[in-house]
């Protein structure tokens, strides 16, 4: 209960907050909705307007007006699962809009697409860079805007607050404050705009990639948080700035406010941490291997390079045959072995290694293994100074696990990472086992962060099974 007292506290003093905000402004901008100034592009601009007057709690005095122009596609009147948002202006060096979204719809099914709707803000004003922008777009996305997967949007420059001559928080220059101050408030357009589109909203850059098949991915991770019963204000897909930030459509009203109130008063990630904290959510909630990647050289800021990476970002998001693991390594709390095998954030945290400790993997069904990796370590810490990989040929069980009857040597770890390809070329039958074996006792403890195989169909199985 006192959670949701101080929410309800937060969320008050914030509506109090903006209707003096708006209050201020009303002598200098007018409440109806803004028309463009911007003359009418036939084929290209198709004006659209949207207001948020219909929701029960802007009657709280917190007026949202703003006009859309639709420049390419047609909205949908259905909702959903999923809506994808990202804003782009034009750059000094490079464009990755489009590559950016080729990654979205490639690496995604005709099925996916079916559940979900691209929206992009192309918010810099220059009118001939927009009408380059599109015109791309239309010719190379034509059926994905015809089926409603992709929509194209602009807000005109009126609908904008001053975004200069503001105050220079953290030093930063006054150009810096302008452009974050001005990409806040194309965040919160585009945020508004997406609030009916989708269940679930998906915030991404201009200049990313995605895994393969992340719109199921996020879905059952999605799942996964429900029937654990958890709440949650903010689920990330990427450790990157607000890249991959999955957000309830029933927030983003909320958000959308949130963003247009504070614009001039910190970069735009900074304030959805904030925001994910007022909602209660103290702790970020990360899924790992992270589903999109920073793949621009150049920012949007001054073309300045940017080399920034996710280090967890794995195209293709890794599923490991079916299978059970055992170890006589005690687990600390719920960090059991069996999360050393399965996708997600988790990982098997095991309590001061000795030597001839062990983790094994005990396939439910042989597989021809072509490639192992396994990763131990968090963040430089927790790292499995010694220890050999081994695979396994025929199951036997005793009285609390399984493991194999016989083990063939593969390699050693090394720096606590193992890697080894093309493991058919010197083991052509199927695996039933694989094994974590310690070398050398450790004082810290151990973290086995993932373990993953590569495997083809094999003609031995038998051979396994005998």
């Amino acid at each position: 209960m006192r959670l949701h007292s101080k929410k309800r506290v937060v969320l008050l003093l914030l509506f109090l907050l903006g209707g003096i905000y708006i209050v201020r402004r009303s002598d200098s901008n007018n409440n109806d909705l803004i028309k463009s100034k911007e003359p009418v592009l036939m084929n290209v601009e198709q004006k659209a307007e949207r207001t948020a007057n219909t929701e029960p709690w802007l009657q709280q005095g917190l007026p949202f007006n703003v006009t859309y122009q639709v420049l390419a596609g047609v909205p949908f009147t259905q909702s959903r699962y999923l809506c994808i948002g990202l804003s782009s202006i034009k750059r000094k060096k490079d464009n990755y809009l489009i590559a950016t979204l080729v990654s979205l719809f490639s690496q995604s099914s005709p099925q996916e697409h079916s559940s979900m709707v691209v929206v992009v803000l192309l918010a810099d004003l220059d009118v001939s860079w927009r009408m380059k922008m599109v015109t791309k777009i239309k010719s190379e996305f034509s059926s994905m805007l015809q089926q409603g997967h992709l929509l194209v949007i602009h807000v005109p420059e009126d609908c904008y607050p001053p975004t200069k001559g503001l105050k220079r928080n953290y030093n930063d220059s006054p150009e810096r404050v302008s452009y974050r101050s001005k990409q806040n408030l194309d965040y919160a357009f585009l945020v508004h705009f997406s609030t009916r589109l989708g269940k679930y909203y998906l915030q991404l850059e201009d200049d990313v990639s995605a895994a393969k098949n992340f719109p199921t991915t996020i879905k059952n991770y999605v799942e996964m948080q429900e029937a654990k019963k958890k709440s949650w204000a903010m689920l990330e897909f990427s450790s990157l700035g607000y890249i991959g930030k999955l957000y309830n459509s029933a927030h983003l009203p909320l958000l959308a406010r949130f963003l247009f109130l504070f614009y001039q008063e910190m970069p735009c990630d900074w304030l959805m941490s904030h925001f994910r904290v007022l909602l209660t959510q103290k702790e970020p909630i990360h899924f790992k291997p992270s589903l999109f990647q920073h793949m621009g050289f150049f920012s949007s800021f001054q073309g300045t390079r940017n080399h920034l990476k996710d280090q967890d970002f794995e195209e293709s998001v890794y599923s490991n045959p079916p299978a059970e693991v055992f170890s006589n390594m005690s687990p600390y709390k719920d960090h059991v072995p069996q999360l050393a095998w399965e996708a997600g954030r988790g990982f098997f945290w095991g309590r001061t290694p000795k030597k001839g400790n062990y983790l094994t993997v005990v396939f439910t069904n042989p597989d021809l293994v072509t490639g192992i990796t396994v990763e131990t370590g968090l963040d430089g810490k927790d790292t499995l100074a010694s220890a050999q990989v081994e695979i396994g040929h025929g199951v036997i069980s005793t009285a609390k696990e399984k493991t194999c009857r016989d083990f063939i040597l593969l390699g050693s770890l090394e720096n606590g990472r193992f890697v080894k390809h093309e493991l058919d070329k010197l083991n052509a039958s199927a695996s039933s086992c694989l094994k974590i074996q310690v070398t050398a006792e450790q004082k810290g403890w151990v973290i086995i962060r993932k373990i993953r195989i590569s495997t083809k169909p094999s003609s031995f199985t038998q051979h396994a099974l005998m």
